[in-house]
């Protein structure tokens, strides 16, 4: 049994026992032991109700194995975990035996569900919590068990579970490196170039900084004013340049329509007539007194129709 559990020369090793247990089993069990530890190791026999008041020094047993003879039960309490948990080492493990009920309805009962002892080892600092084996115990233990602990229910069963203490000591801190990858090295930037970038307000009455005149943005041709000639409206719908009669195309919505017919409504619609030249290019471009003023610009020779009342209030 000690065998299968992975005890190797140099071991120390913490054996747990309760009563009733059979002196001749115990005795048998820490001999096997002694021999699977050898001289280096060493092996230590506690009273499960004695070791909460024992003086073993914390984080000293690679292994703690608590009731695993046939004839001792115990149902460890959380106290009894949590000093078990502190005599290990880091990475040592815990190995105990327990009964256990099938049923979770009685509460308030002192035997738990396997689920919940493995939550009380987790509860108690432990990891990697297993169950190991799961046997029918013999009629004597139940029997024993139900005398001992007033426990009436008749479906026990024993398992064993198997935990680990973490490789760290509880209590123990570490630097987190927050490095998740690699860093690629950063390219070097020109100060020169980085410089060009960097504007703040003091750089306008800065007689050394090197700002951009927005007037530079214009070339000669966009200075130039455009040829009236061009500002007419084509004759007809079709394409520019080309001379044909005027004719209103099929659901026209430029005016034209209106003008050859005559009619339109009260609110006759005109074509302005440009003082200046510069009302297609936009507001920024425009006199003070322009009939296009708060209109976007338009291309040159589009025919645009202001009515009768914009023209007056112009």
């Amino acid at each position: 049994m000690a065998a299968d559990l992975g005890i190797k020369a140099g071991d120390r090793v913490m054996l747990v026992w309760t009563r009733p247990s059979s002196p001749v089993s115990l005795k048998e069990l820490a001999e096997t032991l002694g021999t699977l530890v050898g001289a280096e190791g060493r092996v230590s026999v506690e009273n499960v109700e004695r070791l909460s008041t024992s003086s073993h020094v914390t984080s000293t047993f690679d292994w703690v194995l608590s009731c695993l003879l046939a004839d001792s039960y115990s149902v460890h309490s959380l106290e009894t975990l949590a000093e078990m948990a502190r005599i290990l080492r880091p990475g040592g493990k815990l190995v105990v035996e327990e009964p256990v009920t099938e049923s979770d309805g009685q509460r308030q009962s002192v035997v738990r569900t396997a689920d919940r002892l493995t939550s009380a080892l987790k509860l108690s600092g432990l990891i990697s919590v297993a169950q190991v084996s799961k046997a029918t115990p013999s009629p004597e233990v139940v029997s024993s068990l139900q005398g001992a602990m007033g426990y009436q229910d008749s479906s026990l069963t024993r398992v064993r579970v198997s935990s680990s203490k973490p490789s760290y000591e509880t209590g123990s801190s570490a630097q987190l490196k927050l490095s998740f990858g690699k860093t690629k090295p950063k390219a070097a930037l020109d100060p020169n170039a980085a410089k060009m970038w960097t504007l703040s307000a003091f750089d306008a009455n800065d007689d050394d900084a090197d700002l951009l005149d927005s007037d530079a943005l214009l070339d000669s041709d966009d200075l130039k004013k455009p040829d009236p000639s061009s500002l007419r409206a084509q004759s007809g719908c079709g394409p520019p340049g080309t001379k044909q009669k005027k004719k209103a195309c099929k659901n026209c919505s430029c005016g034209l329509a209106e003008e050859l017919d005559g009619k339109g409504s009260g609110d006759k619609t005109t074509q302005a007539k440009s003082s200046c030249g510069n009302c297609y290019l936009g507001d920024a471009f425009r006199c003070a007194s322009c009939p296009y003023a708060g209109m976007p610009a338009f291309k040159p020779g589009e025919k645009i129709m202001l009515d009768s009342k914009t023209l007056n209030d112009a």
